[in-house]
């Protein structure tokens, strides 16, 4: 096999959750592009119709699923669904995720300062992503890979008053550390994360001046392929020996 053959996922089966997003619709067509099935999970029916079709003009299948990740039931439709339709799971890309900017500190009617934690962030962010790795853990075959979402806020100081958002994504990161250690060995089941930045296609027309770009070394966000290719590496043989790995896209030294 030649190292540019390692990259391909041809007769593979590949699950996105939050796939009607901008990131989460670009890294379905990526997959299929890499030559993988796709099952597109999400909350907006629409839009994932819209995505499935660009999954089928790419000559692969695609199936789309009404989820809510935050919905324990919804995590075990959707992996049910994936391996009845396709007989197997082989990624997971556990993509949904909800965020906000708030100080962690506001007014109370009464002008107590209290910590202000929406629960909902907790429960895409992070509980759906367990629950989603724990269902297609129990039906992937060894060689399989999960690619938790995470963020560079969950790495380095923030820009933003975003600390539910944060904590989430910092426990998806400890959540890859420990889910490699118990089922890369065990089910060899490899488990990495990603943690892009700025995302260029959900901060549309960003003042360069404004943006917290302006302090990246790059200049500038991601950009979709950036984040394709991320993820089409650590879900191909091209990452074989890697396991429990957090992978910063976002051009910042972790440290910063």
């Amino acid at each position: 096999m030649s190292v540019v053959d390692t990259y391909r996922l041809d007769g593979k089966v590949a699950i996105v959750t939050g796939a009607s997003s901008v990131l989460g619709a670009g890294l379905a067509r990526a997959l299929a592009d890499a030559g993988a099935d796709v099952v597109l999970g999400a909350r907006h029916k629409a839009q994932l119709a819209d995505v499935a079709a660009d999954v089928l003009a790419t000559g692969r299948r695609a199936l789309a699923v009404q989820t809510d990740v935050s919905e324990p039931e919804d995590c075990t439709a959707l992996a049910a669904a994936a391996a009845e339709a396709f007989g197997r799971v082989d990624v997971l890309v556990n993509n949904s995720g909800v965020g906000r900017t708030v100080p962690a500190l506001c007014a109370s009617a009464d002008f107590r300062p209290v910590a202000d934690v929406d629960p909902r962030i907790v429960d895409v962010d992070f509980m759906g992503a367990y629950w989603m790795a724990q269902e297609c853990a129990r039906v992937m075959r060894p060689g399989s890979s999960i690619i938790n979402v995470a963020s560079v806020l969950g790495l380095m100081q923030v820009f933003a008053p975003q600390s539910d958002h944060t904590a989430s994504k910092a426990g998806v990161i400890g959540l890859t550390r420990n889910l490699a250690q118990q089922w890369t060995a065990r089910r060899g089941i490899r488990v990495n994360a990603v943690a892009p930045g700025l995302h260029s296609g959900e901060r549309p027309g960003e003042s360069p001046k404004r943006s917290p770009c302006r302090t990246v070394p790059l200049g500038r966000m991601n950009q979709q392929p950036e984040l394709d290719s991320s993820i089409v590496f650590l879900a191909s043989a091209a990452s074989s020996h890697i396991t429990g790995v957090t992978l910063p896209v976002d051009a910042v030294t972790t440290g910063f």
